[in-house]
């Protein structure tokens, strides 16, 4: 697929679905998870198509409701419906209570998202490899605010504690969008990939730095040290 960031988080349901190694080819304005530049495909284009690529197996959020369901590569975001009202939710990891938060909302992100709107509300950076979810609160009404990193292999069960009202869910931002207002919603890891397709000499750290500017305050080594 040829675009942005945006455009490969809008395939991420078919490509779950078909288990097909997506190409994103950069054309957008941050390029962090379309991984290859046009100039890449430019000079290696027959390489590509013979398979000359690594296969990045990233893990993505099955969200389940009474309203619908579907795949996350990055995030989960679950908040009121009206947008300038606080949300009142609990939340459950499998059958233990985690915390209850009076909040803007709740990111559940996966190790990939945690470069992005987790990343924005101040959670950390989670490498790819991890088998873990991340639950970060949108400002929360407290003195404490941390994100909490929980197992992969947990069910995350967010309750609506205000009555009367509905709950607005949206998987990767605009890509789907849906009105809970009944019951439960549903997080875990997807027993299903995104098979993200990267160049051979591909490495996250570096992506990293050059993408997000992030440096941890080390110098560079020299070219060649």
């Amino acid at each position: 697929m040829i675009g942005g960031d945006g455009t490969l988080l809008s395939v991420v349901n078919e490509a779950a679905r078909t288990q097909v190694p997506v190409v994103g080819i950069n054309r957008g304005s941050l390029g962090f998870l379309t991984t290859f530049t046009s100039e890449q495909v430019e000079s290696s284009f027959g390489s590509i198509l013979d398979g000359g690529f690594r296969i990045d197996s990233r893990s993505l959020l099955e969200c389940r409701m009474h309203s619908g369901s579907g795949y996350a590569l990055n995030e989960v975001l679950i908040k009121d419906s009206e947008q300038s009202r606080i949300a009142h939710l609990e939340v459950h990891a499998d059958a233990e209570l985690v915390a209850g938060f009076f909040c803007d909302g709740l990111i559940l992100c996966t190790p990939t998202g945690s470069t992005a709107y987790n990343l924005s509300a101040g959670g950390p950076l989670v490498h790819p490899r991890v088998d873990a979810i991340g639950l970060t609160p949108i400002c929360p009404h407290t003195l404490s605010n941390r994100t909490v990193m929980l197992p992969g292999d947990v069910e995350i069960r967010v309750e609506n504690l205000q009555k009367g009202a509905a709950l607005f869910v949206a998987l990767d931002g605009h890509s789907n969008q849906y009105l809970c207002q009944e019951g439960p919603v549903r997080v875990r890891v997807a027993d299903r990939k995104l098979l993200l397709a990267t160049p051979v000499d591909y490495e996250h750290f570096r992506i990293v730095r050059t993408k997000l500017k992030w440096s941890g305050g080390t110098r560079e080594r020299e070219a060649g040290a």
